[in-house]
């Protein structure tokens, strides 16, 4: 019996860089499966309850996202969410903010 991917969804405010960049390094990552999404309203791919429906676990990169999300689905269940504290200084697949987003990743994979 095949058991089921964890199902992450990584959260930065524009979905531009931070989240992107952890959906790109994890997407063909045969543990899980990997989506992203901003809260603004200027995000490439802006959060849903369809993207809260589907995860298993959320991934925020700053506390100011976890809130968003509670606030904005406030009376939604939602899953598990985990603050990386990885602040936006970083731009696409930059060598730093990969390193950085592995080490906390795979903490967090190595305790789920």
């Amino acid at each position: 019996m095949k058991s089921q991917k964890l199902k992450l969804l990584f959260v930065c405010s524009k979905n531009q860089w931070r989240s992107p960049t952890a959906e790109k390094i994890y997407r063909n990552d045969n543990r899980i499966e990997a989506r992203s999404s901003g809260t603004s309203k200027k995000a490439k791919h802006r959060i849903s309850i369809k993207d809260i429906e589907w995860a298993d676990l959320i991934m925020c990169m700053e506390k100011k996202h976890k809130q968003q999300v509670d606030r904005i689905f406030n009376s939604s269940k939602l899953p598990p969410i985990i603050v990386l504290d990885i602040e936006d200084k970083y731009k696409f697949m930059d060598k730093n903010l990969i390193s950085l987003l592995e080490l906390k990743i795979e903490n967090i994979l190595s305790n789920v």
